[in-house]
Order: C-alpha cells, then sequence, then structure tokens
C-alpha cells in the first residue's frame, strides 16, 4: 500500500514541493563566497547558543522531554552533557541559537532567522555520524554540515521574499519546520519521494499564530518556538524514512490545501531560482542583541550618546526616523512585560542606547528595566515613517535597514539627525563585519570554555581547510562541556 501511495504523490505532487526536494537533492553548491559565510554563521550560532546557556529561562526547557531520556550515541547540545535523541537535540539546539534574538537575520516580505535551521541540522548530522562510525561506515563531515546549511537559508529565504505569512497571522518559522524538513529528509538518506513526503507533512502541519510576538502577549515563546519547528521538522524527516506516505496536493487542494485555507488563496512561490543568495546576503547580528530592524537605530543612538547622557532631563523630545516593517513589528507604546517584549521594541533599544552607550542581553532582564529613567525616554520618542527607507528595505539591490535618530531638548537646541541604512551585519560592510563576527564568536566561547579550549574550538573552525574535513561527531565532541 505504501508503495501504491507513493506513486500517485509523485506523480500528482504539488510543484514547490517538486521544486524543493529537487534543489534539495540535486542542487550543487559552487559558491565559495556562499561556504565562507556558511563558516561565518555555524560559528556564530554555535556562540550565540553557548551564551544563551548564561540565562536560566532558556536552561530550564534544556535536556531530554522527560528526566532520564538520555540517549547513549545520540546528539549532542553544545556546552552542555546531553546525549538526545535528534528530535529533542534539535529543540534544544535551535532553543539556544534563538534565546537572545542575537542570531542571523533575514528580511524581506517575510521575516525570519536562517540559522534556526542549524538545530535540526547539527543533531541529525551528530546523531548520523555516530551512527555510521558504530556500522563501520563513513561519517558526514562539517562541509555536508555547511552545504546542509546553504541550501536550508536558501528554501527559507526564497520563500519569505515573495511570501509574507505575517500578512496573514502567522509566524516565520513555518518556513524553518519546511526548509529544515527538506534538508535533514536528505540528511537521514531519504531519496526525493521521501524529501516530498515530509515536505507535504510539514505543510499540513500549518502555521503557528504570531500572537506570542505582539501586544499584548509577547512572551518567552518566540525564543522556543524555531527550535520547536526545527526538532518537528526532524520528526517528520524520521518518519518518511519508516516510508510515511505523503499529500500530493498539501498547498493546492481546493478548499482544503494550505493556500486555500491559511493563505487566503493565494499561491505559495519561489521569487528566483534556488541557489546560493540567501547565505550570500544574509544579516548577521554582530554588535549588540536586537531585533534586526532595530539594528541601525542602536548604533545611531550609541553615536548620540555622548550628547546626550548629560542631559536626559533636558530632553523633550527624540524622534525615530524608520521603516514601515519596523513600525509593524517594533515600535511598543504600551507597558513592556518581559525581556522578549523589550529586545522587540524600538523605543527600549534606542533609550538604552542613549543612556548606556552600549547593549547587552542583561539590559533586557528586570534589574536594568526597572530603571525610570528609560520609560521616561521612551514616553518622549517619536516615530515617523520614511517612505524611501521603506522602498529600499524592499529593494532586491539594496535590501537596506535605514534608521535615524535625532534628539531634541527643552532649550530648543537639538543634535544632528544621525542615520545609518546598512547594519554592519550586512553584505555591504562584510570587510568590516566578518572579523567582529569572529571576536563575538571567542568572546562566547570564554563564557562556557577555558582559555586553552575556546583556541582550539576557535582555530578548528576557522581553518577552513581542516574544518571542511573533519567529521561531524569530532567536531560535535570538542563543545561537550
Amino acid at each position: 500500500m505504501s508503495t501504491v501511495c507513493n506513486t500517485i504523490t509523485q506523480r500528482n505532487m504539488d510543484h514547490l514541493l517538486i521544486e524543493i526536494a529537487d534543489y534539495v537533492m540535486d542542487g550543487e553548491i559552487k559558491s565559495e563566497e556562499a561556504y565562507r559565510i556558511a563558516q561565518h554563521v555555524l560559528a556564530d550560532s554555535i556562540g550565540t547558543g553557548l551564551l544563551a546557556l548564561r540565562f536560566p529561562e532558556c536552561t530550564k526547557l534544556l535536556g531530554p522531554i522527560v528526566p532520564g531520556a538520555n540517549l547513549p550515541g545520540g546528539a549532542r547540545v553544545p556546552g552542555t552533557r546531553f546525549e538526545l535523541d535528534p528530535v529533542q537535540a534539535a529543540f534544544n539546539i535551535g532553543t539556544m541559537i534563538r534565546w537572545l534574538d542575537y542570531n542571523d537575520t533575514w528580511l524581506a516580505a517575510e521575516w525570519g532567522h536562517p540559522s534556526d535551521n542549524l538545530g535540526g541540522i547539527l543533531a541529525v548530522a551528530d546523531y548520523v555520524s555516530r551512527l555510521r562510525v558504530a556500522e563501520g561506515k563513513t561519517p558526514c563531515t562539517m562541509k555536508d554540515v555547511l552545504t546542509a546549511a546553504i541550501k536550508a537559508y536558501e528554501i527559507q529565504g526564497v520563500l519569505a521574499l515573495e511570501n509574507s505569512l505575517n500578512r496573514v497571522g502567522l509566524d516565520h518559522v513555518l518556513f524553518v519546520k519546511i526548509a529544515s524538513t527538506a534538508v535533514v529528509t536528505s540528511m537521514l538518506g531519504g531519496h526525493k519521494q521521501q524529501v516530498m513526503n515530509a515536505l507535504s507533512n510539514a505543510w499540513l502541519d500549518g502555521g503557528t499564530l504570531r500572537t506570542y510576538r505582539h501586544a499584548p502577549n509577547t512572551g518567552s515563546r518566540k525564543s522556543w518556538a524555531a527550535g520547536d519547528a526545527t526538532s518537528r521538522a526532524v520528526r517528520l524527516g524520521l518518519m518518511a524514512m519508516a516510508d510515511e506516505m505523503g499529500y500530493a496536493t498539501a498547498l493546492t487542494a481546493q478548499g482544503w490545501g494550505f493556500q486555500d485555507v491559511l493563505f487566503q488563496g493565494q499561491e505559495l512561490k519561489l521569487a528566483r531560482p534556488l541557489g546560493c543568495y540567501v547565505m550570500e546576503n544574509v544579516l548577521f547580528k554582530i554588535s549588540f542583541p536586537a531585533e534586526f530592524h532595530a539594528q541601525t537605530a542602536v548604533e545611531c543612538a550609541f553615536a548620540l550618546h555622548d550628547s546626550v547622557k548629560n542631559r536626559l532631563d533636558e530632553i523633550s523630545r527624540v524622534t525615530l526616523t524608520t521603516h514601515q516593517s519596523a513600525i509593524r513589528i517594533i515600535d511598543k507604546k504600551e507597558p513592556l512585560t518581559n525581556p522578549a517584549d523589550r529586545d522587540h521594541c524600538l523605543q527600549y533599544m534606542v533609550a538604552i542606547g542613549l543612556i548606556f552607550g552600549t547593549l547587552t542581553a542583561e539590559h533586557y532582564e528586570d534589574e536594568v528595566a526597572n530603571d525610570p529613567q528609560i520609560d521616561a525616554l521612551r514616553h518622549k520618542m517619536v516615530v515617523v515613517e520614511d517612505e524611501r527607507f521603506s522602498a529600499d528595505y524592499l529593494d532586491p539591490d539594496k535590501r537596506s535597514i535605514a534608521n535615524a535618530v535625532q534628539v531634541y531638548f527643552k532649550d530648543g537646541t537639538s543634535t544632528d539627525k544621525v542615520m545609518v541604512e546598512y547594519p554592519i551585519g550586512h553584505r555591504r560592510r562584510r570587510a568590516e563585519g566578518l572579523p567582529k563576527v569572529v571576536e563575538k564568536f571567542e568572546a562566547n566561547l570564554l563564557t562556557r570554555y577555558p582559555r586553552k579550549k575556546s583556541a582550539e574550538i576557535l582555530h578548528k573552525l576557522f581553518d577552513y581547510a581542516d574544518l571542511i574535513q573533519t567529521p561531524v561527531q569530532e567536531f560535535m565532541s570538542l563543545l561537550v562541556i
């Protein structure tokens, strides 16, 4: 019966599922730049995950799904001693990477964080490699991990270019689940039909509501939603490997498919051929953890810090000039109740930058947020849209994330209007940004490992010729605490 179902499914499968499966199975990555950025992405994501281990609200969610449910020989979780089944390991790694809102970003019609996929990719690569070694077979290499990352980034990011989930109230982690499902099913040894079967089930899951990202319900689920999505992908991949059937028209079935039920009848489509565009253009969060639409605004605030730090009581107004997407997501005037609320508030992040001249994950915690200066300054802020900023944000040749900040004082004077169009993590600032990615990674390593072990990991990751030949299970062993 399974063979009959699979034959029928392949003959009538939705074209989008075929396109994605073809790319995952047969797409060849030739871009040296994409691999170079993927190397930095891997380091940045692991480091950000390690930094998150300092926060109990994150670590309380980690480990086996129930106490004692460890899997000797399973997938390891960086910075810990956990050995877990690959589904739960994917949740752990994905949650760590995303927790502090300090991992990379992709901005288009839909927003998202492509490194969320590394939860599933690293878990499955470690699990498969250890299994292969136990069976006397050749393990995966870290080149395979980088290739999987490039492909997952591309699927998620190209889907995001013109398919706006947020416009129908759905969360971007759906595209994480789709991308991770395709890639990890292939990594598990799946053939093209099994990849399509898994993908169809991922779409049939539907989408998560964005409610937890917006007032009055902003909460910490936004920090583990991606871990949930990439772990679900691993589960669906494993089910496909057991020859669980797929659904040919999961997207297009009239009245019952994803497009009619959840996408207002719109056609899901790929805006460009799948290659390596997303990895080459991905945005790094380098200098501070902040929702990406605010990154340049915080840079502006830092530039103004010395001019305002001794005149906070004299400020009459702060004008924040921004783009339409920032207004939709992070323009918040209401009270902020938790760190997840604060790191998605444009006014809060700018206030921290103006007052302190720096921004760290600790600035979102209650101890800092209780400072009355912050809300006093927030209430003096006016947010306005610059239509040019909004247009350049969507321009495929620019993809800017521009913001400007100007501070006015009660005596009628003002600061200069400081504008930053491209954040330091943008492709146009790679020469400036990539060395700082390395610095950020080293600093994050030192929050978890002794200096000698940190140096060993740093050397392994940034010796590209050595890294790509390293068996995955050996690399993951380096990260065990």
